[in-house]
């Protein structure tokens, strides 16, 4: 059984509210860098640390968020989120330390995004509805995510401008803190289809990662989602000092981020369209192909406020666009009782190229005092990542292959 439609439609709304939230947040800490560093004296690398062990912790914490909601349920474990997140924007805002950043910024806030973020959120979302609108279900939650950048980020700017960067993270603060109010949504397994009850439901976390960890074609999928996040990681945090350093104004940033933001709305819904009619790992390869080719064009050619919005808009409608069909891949390998443990492994090699991206960013800015190396090595591993995507097999693994219920 599922739920009724009103109910459904209110539960998958109040879960891209969520999303938004988490997502648009944690989007806007670029901008926190150039005035947290002035006022301090730190060079930009000991902020982009701060927000490159963010991203580290958050991948390492996301497997343990997704097996914990996978056993105690979504809403408990979105809660304890909420409050890690409210806690490291507090710590954040009242910082005066490089170890308080660390903490903030870093440890608290990233296990409290792994815990309401994609790897816990966009699995209860699968479980929601039928199979056959689940791809355009996780793209609907990817585009949510989106929004909350095109939302926050403007937002965030204001409010650096209004009332200082300190109180600015107090406001976003309370603004983490309303997720918790959220997570009532997930408490009606009702939902849940009832394939998802008898598909191996009794397979054992040991041998689900067992399964996982001895199937090639899964880490081919850990692998290339590395790529994904060292190119997002890196544009969102670096991309606002580094239109500066072009001497372009705080004003084209702001709106770069949020044309990221918007076109990746029609790019998540575009792709878990396709996700669900299509090869999911052609479109993975053609996705990466396109990002290197767009990070190429951006960097050999005359660079106007023109061919910065023309890049933000391609960017945005690339962004999130390989969520929708890698966390598929993941489903439809290996179904869906242990999905927010298996996507969180996947999810983990995406925060280690966050964190790659975002400190290999500070650091090669700070010893070259430019961030094109970093540009051009995210253009040639994204192509190699196209490369790996066409080796993927995307069949269910034996134990499904001939069951009726994915």
């Amino acid at each position: 059984m599922t739920l009724p439609v009103k109910l459904l439609s209110f539960s998958i709304a109040l879960t891209c509210i969520l999303l938004s939230l988490n997502f648009g947040l944690r989007s806007s800490m670029g901008f926190f860098m150039a005035p947290i560093s002035e006022e301090f004296g730190y060079g930009r690398e000991v902020f982009a640390f701060a927000l490159a062990l963010q991203n580290l912790w958050w991948g390492l914490s996301q497997p343990f968020a997704g097996a914990l909601a996978d056993k105690y349920g979504t809403s408990k474990t979105v809660i304890a989120g909420a409050l890690l997140y409210t806690g490291g924007l507090y710590i954040t805002a009242t910082s005066d330390s490089i170890f308080s950043l660390n903490l903030g910024a870093g440890l608290l806030m990233g296990m409290g995004i792994a815990a309401t973020g994609f790897g816990v959120v966009l699995p209860a979302m699968a479980k929601m509805v039928s199979p056959e609108k689940r791809a355009f279900a996780l793209g609907l939650g990817s585009a949510a995510g989106s929004a909350g950048q095109l939302i926050f980020v403007p937002i965030a700017q204001d409010f650096i401008a209004a009332y200082g960067w300190s109180n600015a993270l107090l406001l976003l603060a309370g603004g983490a803190l309303s997720m918790a109010l959220m997570a009532g949504v997930f408490k009606d397994k009702a939902g849940i289809q009832q394939a998802i009850q008898t598909q191996s439901s009794k397979q054992t976390v040991r041998e689900a990662l067992n399964e996982a960890c001895t199937y090639p074609h899964y880490w081919l999928i850990v692998i290339g989602f590395f790529v994904c996040g060292f190119q997002l990681a890196f544009i969102t945090v670096h991309m606002p000092a580094f239109l500066g350093d072009r001497g372009f104004s705080a004003n084209i940033a702001v709106a770069s981020l949020a044309l990221i933001g918007l076109f990746n709305i029609f790019g998540c819904l575009v792709s878990g369209f396709w996700s669900g009619k299509y090869s999911k790992k052609n479109l993975l390869t053609i996705i990466y192909a396109l990002r290197a080719i767009a990070i190429a064009l951006f960097m050999l050619l005359p660079m106007t406020e023109t061919s910065v919005i023309l890049f933000s808009i391609i960017t945005g409608f690339l962004w999130l666009a390989t969520v929708p069909p890698t966390s598929g891949l993941v489903a439809q390998l290996f179904g869906l009782p242990h999905m927010g443990l298996l996507y969180g492994i996947v999810f983990l090699s995406h925060q280690l190229g966050s964190f790659s991206g975002v400190w290999l960013g500070g650091y090669l800015y700070d010893y070259t005092g430019s961030y094109d190396v970093v540009w051009w090595s995210a253009c040639v591993i994204a192509m190699i990542t196209a490369v790996i995507h066409v080796f993927i097999d995307e069949r269910p693994v034996e134990r499904l292959r001939y069951s009726p219920a994915r």
